[in-house]
């Protein structure tokens, strides 16, 4: 096993050229994330999977197919999924209905992506429909984090049916700022009473469930200065210590404005990915940076071999072992026999 691969990157296109191959067999990659861009027909995803397997078994494949509005791949048989908000919705006119109906999307979601080589979704989205975050919206399952709770740990079941880990976002709550930290820093002034109290809790009641957590690029400055991704009190005094969270932790997109500044000033990817692992996440995900040549992505490798070199950071096994049980346990079923498999078509006549 190696020490530690904390690095999830992305590739430019739909099949690999030699500069991914090289960057996927560097020893600091352990994942890899997969975009709209990726993605022609399922033929082509199939061979991409499978050659990024060939070169390290070991890496995880992600990618953010949540439902709604956040779903990669959209055609060539993939079930469009509905938003989350319409589960909550359902769980209005009757919750036992949508504790099912959310365990069927998890296991369609899953399903479709391991038939196609992928191991990981992110998601489920655990953040509360507050109203005025757009980034979030129906994303989100509901104002109520009990009901977010519930209906979350059903999808996430519906995940594990497949075989599948999943990954609760973005803790400790993204949906009370209006601004979207792709482009902004949001701040959210609320004490961190409050926030344990109502954003943080699905965190807290699916404490013993969550495989993974990507915290949110956002400030809580009563809490601490710096965004939850690189607070080593959000990330290891609360998250694992009061909350008990045992699981893999990601940083959100490094690339982000959210991800840019750090205790004040501008900072580069490799001094984010050092801030990010030191605050306790245990994997750094820089994603669109490959598409210009992926100059961006080397200096962050390289700055992060730096890094290790001069004691800045040192490699987590915890964090590996971590990483390696996000890996799926079990072989996935071959698209054409899943379209005939008895689970898969009980699961589609559930979803909503």
């Amino acid at each position: 096993m190696t020490a530690h691969a904390p690095v999830v990157l992305d590739v430019a296109g739909t099949a690999l050229d030699a500069a991914d191959r090289r960057r996927l067999q560097h020893p600091l990659v352990g994942g890899l994330i997969l975009f709209a861009r990726n993605w022609v027909d399922r033929r082509r995803l199939v061979a991409l999977t499978a050659e990024v397997k060939a070169i390290r078994p070991d890496l995880l494949i992600c990618v953010d197919h949540e439902g709604g509005r956040v779903q990669r791949f959209r055609s060539d048989g993939f079930t469009q999924l509905p938003p989350m908000r319409r589960l909550g919705e359902l769980w209005m006119r009757d919750a036992m209905a949508a504790t099912d109906a959310a365990t069927a999307c998890g296991f369609v979601l899953a399903s479709e992506l391991r038939a196609c080589g992928v191991d990981l979704s992110f998601t489920p989205v655990l953040d509360l429909d507050h109203g005025p975050s757009g980034v979030i919206g129906d994303r989100a399952f509901h104002r109520d984090p009990r009901v977010v709770a519930l209906l979350a740990k059903s999808l996430m079941h519906g995940l594990l049916l497949a075989g599948m880990a999943h990954c609760g976002k973005h803790f400790p709550g993204h949906g009370f700022v209006a601004a979207d930290s792709h482009v902004d820093v949001p701040v959210d002034r609320r004490t961190l009473k409050a926030i344990l109290a109502d954003d943080a809790q699905p965190y807290a009641w699916l404490s013993t469930s969550l495989a993974g957590v990507m915290p949110a690029h956002v400030v809580y400055p009563k809490v601490d200065v710096r965004p939850a991704g690189f607070s080593a009190r959000w990330l290891r005094e609360i998250l694992r210590g009061r909350l008990g969270f045992t699981g893999a932790v990601f940083s959100d997109d490094l690339s982000m404005a959210g991800a840019r500044r750090v205790d004040g000033r501008e900072v580069t990817y490799a001094e984010a990915a050092v801030a990010a692992l030191a605050a306790g996440c245990d994997l750094v995900l820089l994603c669109n940076q490959s598409v210009d040549g992926g100059e961006a992505v080397d200096a962050l490798l390289d700055g992060l071999e730096a890094a290790a070199a001069r004691g800045d950071w040192t490699p987590d096994a915890d964090s590996e072992r971590r990483r390696l049980a996000l890996l799926p346990r079990t072989e996935p079923l071959p698209w054409d026999e899943l379209m005939h498999a008895a689970a898969y078509l009980h699961a589609l006549d559930r979803l909503p």
